[in-house]
């Protein structure tokens, strides 16, 4: 299957069917995609990610890689300094593409009960292929 026919399914899985937030949808479809397990303690310390608790602070699909990264990094025994680096490096390169890091900034609309839901599922899809593509180029360096 495709990258972004496996985003969309697995997006609108968590979003639909779970209901669950940007965050925590973005570490579960990154450990689907590299097939690395997480521990349910890291999926609940995930729950108020979704731009610091909606109030408009980071975007979850930020912090939700960056979580991912440090999990499978160390899962590789990738060196500390190195992961640290990556996670500076895919913020760089997040907040080039996508404009900001800023939960505020990418969904200007805020978090408002008349929204539609799931109003993030588009620049979800987006920002995990991103996400998957980064980590991917991440291996191939590795090797």
């Amino acid at each position: 299957m495709k990258t972004d026919e496996f985003v969309k399914r697995k997006v609108s899985k968590y979003y639909w069917k779970d209901e669950i937030n940007c965050a925590t949808t973005t570490l579960k479809t990154l450990s689907d995609a590299f097939e690395i397990d997480l521990n349910n303690q890291v999926i609940d310390a995930a729950q108020g990610m979704h731009g610091a608790g909606e109030y408009g602070a980071q975007c979850g699909l930020v912090e939700g890689t960056l979580m991912f990264l440090g999990i499978f990094a160390r899962e590789k025994l990738i060196p500390d300094d190195s992961i640290v680096k990556s996670c500076k490096d895919f913020a760089g390169q997040f907040e080039k593409r996508f404009n900001s890091l800023q939960c505020s900034v990418l969904r200007p609309e805020g978090f408002n009960p008349n929204n539609t839901p799931h109003l993030c599922e588009p620049i979800t899809c987006q920002a995990i292929e991103f996400s998957i593509n980064f980590i991917s180029n991440l291996l191939e360096g590795d090797k």
